[in-house]
C-alpha cells in the first residue's frame, strides 16, 4: 500500500514482539513460487500479490546460516547441540560505552570480554600503552558517578592489576577473540548476540565465519481457507504491515457440513453462504441438490439427529430406485409378502420371524441322492427349526446335511373332506401322520417361495420399525398429505433395507424458508460459513415449516451404506459332492464306448452323403410296417433313476422299433455294400423299391 514500507518476510518476523499479535500483512511483490505452488503439510499453498493474512503466531523453527565468504546457505534446527565464538568485528568503536552496547544482556557468558585500544589511555596518573589487552570484569556503577569498568590489565613480568576505566572514555577501540561459546537458543534469545558474526567450535570449520539468522513457522490464515496455516518465515516475499487499515476485515473459515453440524444449538436458525458446492458425484437423487451451487444462501433452521429407514423397489423392475425416509413420514404401509429364491433364504427370514409360513409357487422334483424333496405348487409350509438330514448313500459312512425342517400345512377345506372320508370309512388315525407332514428341506436347495400373511392393517412407518423384523416387503396405500408429491406412492413394492440414525440439518432457501429438507450430513461433501445477514422473517415470527421427508438416493449410496453393515456374513452351504459307485462308473463308461461307437457308425463319405440327400433336404423316415403295435413311447426316466431303469425293461420306443423293422427288410432283400457297413445305401435302396411297387399298390387299390 501507497506509504508503507515493504521488508521481507524474513525481517518483518523476526522483528515481531509475541505480545504485539496478532498482525495484518499484505503481501505486495508478486507471487511466491517453488515449482509451481509451495506444499506446506500436504496441503498446496501459494501467496500472489495483494493477499491478506493474519498472524495469529510465531514459532522458532529453525536457524539459517550463512557463510560470508562464498554466501553458502544451510540450515540448523534450534536444538543443534554445537557451540559458536563470536567472531569479532574490524570496525573501530568509539567510545567504551559503545562497545558495552553491543555485549549480550542477560548471560552469565558475557563477561568477562577482552579489547584492545590504538591509542594509549591516561586515567589521571596512570597510563597505558596503545595495543594493551583489556579484560573487562564488572561494571561499577555508583549513584552521582559515572559508570565505570573494571578491566585487568597483564603487565611485565607477569605483573597484574586492575584500572577503572570510565564509560565516556574515547579512543579507537577493537574487540578482541574471546573464549566465550554459545549455543544456537542462546544466540536466538539475544537481540544484540543475532546481529554479530559467529565461527563455529570445530576444527574442521572454524575458519568459516557464519551469519545466523532465525526461521520462525508462522501461523496465519486467510480468507476462505478452513485451516490455520503454517509456513516458515524463509520464503521469500515482500510483505507490509496493514493491521491499522484493515481492522474490519473479516477473515472467512469454511466449514464441512459435520462442523456446522458439531456448533451449539445456539448458532440456529442462522443464515450461510455456501463456499464449496458438493461434488458431481453425489449419492443423492433431489430436486434442491441442483440448487446448492456457489455463493447460494441458505437457512439452516436447526440441526437434528432422526431415525430413518432405507427403502428399495423391486429389483425385477428396469431402473431400481432407493429412498432415504424419515419415521416421521405421513403415508401408511400396508405389508406385502415377501419372495424367497432359496431355502437358505427361508432360514435367514426364520431366525427374525419365528413361525414364519410360505407358500410354494413353483414345483420341485425329488432328487433322493441329494436330499431334494418333492414340492407342489401351492403347498403351504412352517418353518420349525433348523435341523439335520441324513443323506442316503452306498457307502458304509453316511453323510448329513443342514437341513430345515418345515410343517405341511392342509388347506382347511382338503382337512374337512379328508375327516369326512375317514368317518365314512370308519378307519382309525394313522400315529405316523404328523410325521408324514414334516418335511426337510437341506438349506443348499433351490426354490420359489412366497410369505403367507395373516393380517391387512395399515401401518405407519415407525410402528412397521417396532412390531416386525427387517427386511420387509411393503407398499404405500396412503400419501404423506404434508408433500407435495409423494414419489413412493404408484410404486407396486418397496422393500424396507434398514433403519439408521441420522445427522441432518434443517434446511431452505431464502426465497421460500417454509418449504424445508434435510441434508444428510455424511453423504454430502461441501463447505459453507456463517454469515451475519439477518434471517427473512420478523424476530420470534418463525414460519411454519414443511419438510421434505423422503430422499432418493443413488445406488452407489446404497452400496456405501451396505459396506458399512456386517460384512462377514456366511454365505450359504453348497450342496454335497455325490461318490460313484463302481458300477456306476463302469455303467457310466461303457454308455460312453457304446456312445463313441454310434458315432462312428454314423461318420460317412462325401459322396455317400450326398447319395442319401434329394435337393440338398434329408429324406423322411420310412413308415411303420402294418404289424406295428399302437404302444405309447416310454417316458424317459431322470439321470439319477438310470439305475432303477436298467433293471426294469422299459416299453420300446416306436421309432426306434419301426427303424429296426426296416433294417431287417433292407438286409433280407437287398446286398450289402462291400465297400461300407454303414445302412444309408440300405435305406435307399428300400426306398427305391417301394417306389417301382407304388403303381401296383395303386392298381391292387
Amino acid at each position: 500500500m501507497a506509504g508503507m514500507t515493504a521488508l521481507p518476510l524474513q525481517q518483518f518476523i523476526a522483528s515481531l514482539d509475541q505480545t504485539c499479535l496478532p498482525k495484518i500483512i499484505q503481501v505486495c511483490s508478486g507471487v511466491y513460487f517453488q515449482g509451481s505452488v509451495y506444499e506446506i503439510s500436504g496441503s498446496e499453498v501459494s501467496f500472489s500479490t495483494g493477499d491478506l493474512l493474519k498472524v495469529t503466531a510465531i514459532e522458532l523453527l529453525s536457524v539459517c546460516c550463512e557463510d560470508i565468504q562464498n554466501q553458502e546457505k544451510f540450515e540448523l534446527p534450534i536444538n543443534h547441540t554445537g557451540l559458536f565464538k563470536v567472531f569479532p568485528d574490524e570496525m573501530p568503536y568509539n567510545t567504551v560505552e559503545e562497545l558495552l552496547s553491543l555485549r549480550p544482556v542477560g548471560l552469565d557468558s558475557c563477561l568477562p570480554f577482552t579489547f584492545t585500544s590504538r591509542s594509549k589511555i591516561t586515567l589521571g596518573n596512570l597510563t597505558l600503552g596503545a595495543g594493551k589487552a583489556l579484560t573487562v570484569i564488572s561494571i561499577e556503577r555508583h549513584e552521582g558517578q559515572e559508570d565505570q569498568v573494571r578491566c585487568h590489565v597483564e603487565g611485565q613480568q607477569e605483573v597484574s592489576a586492575e584500572v577503572c576505566i570510565p564509560l565516556s572514555s574515547r579512543g579507537e577501540f577493537y574487540e578482541c577473540e574471546g573464549e566465550e561459546r554459545f549455543t544456537l537458543q542462546e544466540i536466538m534469545s539475544s537481540p544484540s548476540l543475532q546481529s554479530r558474526k559467529f565461527r563455529y567450535v570445530n576444527t574442521a570449520k572454524c575458519e568459516r565465519t557464519l551469519v545466523l539468522s532465525p526461521v520462525y513457522q508462522v501461523h496465519a490464515i486467510m480468507s476462505l481457507r478452513k485451516n490455520v496455516l503454517k509456513f516458515p518465515s524463509s520464503l521469500e516475499v515482500d510483505v507490509v504491515d496493514v493491521t491499522e487499515h484493515c481492522k474490519d476485515v473479516e477473515f472467512v473459515s469454511p466449514l464441512s457440513l459435520t462442523e456446522v453440524f458439531s456448533q451449539p444449538d445456539e448458532s440456529f436458525p442462522a443464515v450461510v453462504e455456501i463456499l464449496e458446492t458438493p461434488s458431481a458425484s453425489s449419492m443423492l437423487k433431489c430436486k434442491w441438490l441442483s440448487q446448492l451451487v456457489k455463493f447460494q444462501h441458505l437457512i439452516l433452521h436447526q440441526k437434528a439427529t432422526l431415525p430413518m429407514v432405507l427403502l428399495s423397489t423391486l429389483r425385477g423392475r428396469k431402473v431400481q430406485q432407493y429412498f432415504m425416509v424419515s419415521q416421521h413420514y405421513g403415508g401408511r404401509f400396508r405389508r406385502r409378502p415377501r419372495e424367497f429364491s432359496s431355502v437358505y433364504e427361508l432360514y435367514a427370514a426364520s431366525i427374525q420371524a419365528p413361525g414364519l409360513r410360505v407358500s410354494v409357487t413353483r414345483n420341485c422334483e425329488e432328487v433322493e441322492e441329494e436330499g431334494l424333496p418333492a414340492l407342489s405348487v401351492g403347498e403351504q409350509l412352517e418353518i420349525v427349526r433348523c435341523d439335520r438330514l441324513e443323506l442316503p448313500s452306498a457307502g458304509k459312512e453316511k453323510q448329513s446335511v443342514e437341513a430345515l425342517l418345515c410343517r405341511r400345512l392342509q388347506d382347511p377345506d382338503d382337512g374337512d373332506d379328508d375327516d369326512d372320508e375317514e368317518e365314512d370309512d370308519g378307519a382309525e388315525k394313522d400315529p405316523g401322520q404328523e410325521e408324514t407332514n414334516e418335511v426337510l428341506l437341506p438349506l443348499y436347495m433351490q426354490g420359489h417361495f412366497v410369505e403367507v400373511l395373516r393380517d391387512n392393517k395399515k401401518y405407519k412407518l415407525r410402528d412397521l420399525g417396532r412390531e416386525f423384523c427387517l427386511p420387509l416387503d411393503v407398499k404405500v396405500v396412503s400419501r404423506d398429505a404434508e408433500l407435495e408429491a409423494d414419489p413412493l406412492v404408484g410404486l407396486p413394492c418397496l422393500r424396507i433395507e434398514a433403519a439408521m440414525l441420522e445427522p441432518t440439518l434443517q434446511a431452505s432457501f431464502p426465497a421460500t424458508p417454509e418449504h424445508c429438507f434435510e441434508i444428510p450430513v455424511q453423504w454430502l461433501s461441501m463447505s459453507m460459513h456463517f454469515t451475519k445477514k439477518a434471517l427473512p422473517w420478523p424476530p420470534g415470527e418463525a414460519p411454519r415449516c414443511r419438510v421434505e421427508r423422503v430422499t432418493e438416493v443413488t445406488d452407489t449410496f446404497f452400496y456405501e451404506f451396505c459396506k458399512q453393515g456386517d460384512s462377514a456374513a456366511v454365505p450359504p452351504p453348497r450342496p454335497p459332492k455325490q461318490k460313484l459307485s463302481t458300477d456306476k462308473q463302469s455303467k457310466k463308461k461303457s454308455s460312453k464306448a457304446e456312445k463313441d461307437k454310434r458315432q462312428k457308425d454314423k461318420s460317412v463319405s462325401a459322396k455317400q452323403w450326398s447319395d442319401t440327400t434329394l435337393d440338398k433336404k434329408r429324406r423322411p423316415a420310412p413308415p411303420p410296417p402294418a404289424n406295428a403295435e399302437d404302444e405309447p413311447p416310454p417316458i424317459v426316466s431322470r439321470k439319477h433313476d438310470v439305475g432303477k431303469a436298467a433293471a426294469g425293461k422299459a416299453l420300446p420306443n416306436t421309432y426306434v422299433k419301426m427303424e429296426e423293422s426296416m433294417k431287417k427288410v433292407s438286409l433280407c432283400e437287398v446286398a450289402a455294400d462291400v465297400d461300407s457297413d454303414h445302412d444309408y445305401e440300405l435305406v435307399e435302396d428300400t426306398l427305391s423299391a417301394m417306389m417301382r411297387s407304388a403303381p401296383d399298390a395303386a392298381m391292387f387299390y
